[in-house]
């Protein structure tokens, strides 16, 4: 296709979507085993919130088998807890921070720089913001903390990038440049992106919000569910690959592949020639020489019943990833006895467990804490001031008169025809000058 023959040409945006960011994993490895062309002419890859981390295992060429097994991490650990992500053991930022600190190599950095971009929303104005440049390590990892921290869900005061405050890159641009026609956007929620789940639902009203466009359906209601209450491994694993399977929709519907696997799944026959049509989605057709099939149908993963055929890769690092611990102790808590002793012992348990992982997140806290507690005190300051000098001019507009002119008023013009003349006194001659009778 023409939109594909330049590299460099295009880029691809990752949506943020919490604990389904696996589902980018299976779109990844999609284009890695049938069109590995597309990653590799890639100018950037651009990701908000848990797509910043998808982003960054595909510059990084991270194998699917580590990237299943980092992005999965939180959801696993918050599983084993038994309030989920209300216990309060659950700390998404630092166990993300520490992930990053392990894995990420020290020329993280130049790798990075102008490939990766990661969205940031400004704190407290809401502008946006997409870093592609890094000058060192520590700055990548602090930029995708930045882009992961939900308000409040993650903590009160929000972290620190270059000097200024930053939160979740999806709440001002959830989708990076899904505007433009060069770029391939991804997203687990039913839209108007190029690769994401299709629409089962006949709705035809769309929610604008956070720069993308969602389907109002009971299926994304659904998933915006997902992405912030943790569903269990199988269900992320579910998702990714439906990723692997929209990806082949999206190639297959623009003839980037040479096999209908799509067609060989839903009718178990090769498809009748059809041509294309000029693509007339979310970039309007601007796309030039691109022209889609619509006929390629939408397969879901249920209509898959050995997928393992079809991605056995994929699959068998979804599997390895998704195994629990075997040992009896951890066998026992997820059985049904195991989790309701868990819960009728929580009263016991739950003061304790609550002010050990405190005390523990204080101890992290306290290398930041005086520069956090400066930028508080700016912040209550900067508020207080505001609110003084509202309330100020208010009571002086109640208190203070009308405001009057002291100045005498003007005397209105007078004709100089109609002004009076004054009256003559003629004296005869030879008389003094006196006051006149």
């Amino acid at each position: 296709m023409s939109c594909f023959e330049e590299e460099g040409s295009w880029s691809l945006s990752f949506s943020g979507s919490g604990f389904l960011g696996l589902y980018h994993v299976g779109v990844i490895h999609c284009l890695r085993e049938r069109a590995p062309r597309i990653l590799r002419g890639a100018r950037r890859a651009y990701g908000s919130s848990s797509g910043a981390l998808a982003a960054l295992c595909l510059v990084m060429d991270m194998p699917t088998e580590r990237c299943c097994f980092y992005l999965l991490s939180l959801a696993k650990q918050a599983e084993r807890l038994s309030l989920g992500t209300f216990h309060p053991a659950f700390a998404p930022i630092e166990h993300i921070k520490q992930e990053l600190q392990c894995f990420l190599p020290d020329n993280i950095h130049v790798l990075a720089s102008q490939r990766l971009g990661v969205s940031l929303t400004r704190w407290p104005d809401g502008r946006n913001v997409i870093v592609t440049d890094f000058a060192s390590r520590d700055e990548v990892i602090q930029a995708l903390v930045c882009t992961l921290y939900f308000p409040f869900y993650c903590g009160v005061i929000p972290p620190e990038f270059r000097g200024e405050r930053y939160i979740d890159g999806a709440l001002s641009n959830n989708v990076p440049f899904a505007e433009s026609a060069s770029t391939i956007t991804v997203s687990p929620f039913t839209g108007t992106v190029d690769i994401c789940p299709e629409s089962a639902s006949a709705s035809m009203f769309e929610l604008n919000a956070f720069n993308a466009s969602f389907q109002i359906s009971t299926s994304n209601f659904l998933l915006g569910f997902a992405c912030l209450l943790n569903p269990n491994p199988e269900v992320v694993s579910h998702y990714c690959r439906q990723g692997y399977l929209d990806t082949l929709r999206f190639l297959e519907r623009r003839g980037l592949t040479k096999e209908p696997v799509l067609w060989t799944l839903a009718c178990k026959e090769p498809p009748a020639p059809a041509e294309g049509t000029r693509d007339t989605g979310h970039d309007g057709g601007q796309k030039a020489g691109l022209s889609l099939n619509w006929t390629v149908p939408g397969v879901l993963v249920k209509d898959v019943p050995d997928f393992e055929r079809l991605s056995p890769e994929l699959e068998a690092a979804l599997r390895k990833t998704c195994m629990r611990d075997p040992r009896p102790w951890a066998r026992f808590r997820r059985s049904r006895p195991g989790r309701v002793l868990t819960y009728l012992l929580l009263p016991c348990t739950l003061p304790f467990e609550y002010a050990y992982f405190r005390s523990r997140r204080l101890v992290v806290w306290l290398p930041d804490m005086l520069a956090d507690l400066r930028w508080v005190q700016g912040l209550l300051r900067s508020a207080a001031v505001g609110v003084y000098s509202r309330t100020k001019d208010q009571l002086l507009g109640l208190v203070s008169p009308p405001a009057t002119s002291l100045q005498p008023e003007a005397a209105p013009p007078t004709d100089p025809a109609k002004e009076p003349r004054p009256a003559l006194h003629f004296r005869p001659e030879g008389h003094p000058a006196g006051p006149a009778r």
